[in-house]
């Protein structure tokens, strides 16, 4: 795999903080063109170092209130690769991680409410062959979200 330079870093920290940013904007800030800027970043994208770009959807003006990170327990962790496949038929799961620690698994899902939320928990997560138990934490408020640091070296 390359390895990105010092240059690519700096353009990783432009662009993960204003994903939209035109590439000539990018350009003057780096002190190089505009063509440069399009070509590092079209590397980086088949390099995987960039592996998204969209648009964040804020659930709660969608009318999903509730937000929650379940810890899964499953009858043997080998049954991962047969609960994800039920896991992502619901729409409602964000994330789903494969753990270390007390749960197999850890899912972030929005509800839009309590009531849905327990539809989604005890008609449809539990229901999954394999999934022995549940434990759920409701987040309050998301106090931040951000990108990882992209650290220059000096």
């Amino acid at each position: 795999m390359e390895r990105i330079d010092k240059l690519d870093r700096k353009i990783l920290e432009i662009i993960s903080q204003n994903a939209r940013i035109p590439f000539k904007d990018v350009a003057e800030v780096c002190g190089v063109s505009r063509a440069a800027i399009h070509q590092r970043v079209q590397k980086m994208i088949e390099m995987k170092v960039i592996v998204g770009s969209g648009y964040h959807i804020n659930p709660k003006v969608l009318g999903f209130n509730t937000c929650t990170y379940i810890g899964v327990k499953l009858e043997r962790g080998s049954m991962y690769k047969d609960v994800v496949p039920e896991l992502e038929k619901i729409p409602e799961i964000v994330e789903c991680h494969f753990t270390t620690g007390p749960y197999t698994m850890l899912i972030k899902l929005y509800a839009k409410d309590n009531e849905h939320f327990m539809e989604l928990l005890n008609g449809r997560i539990q229901e999954i062959p394999g999934v022995v138990s549940t434990e759920t934490l409701i987040s309050l408020r998301q106090s931040f979200k951000r990108e990882i640091p992209i650290v220059t070296a000096k």
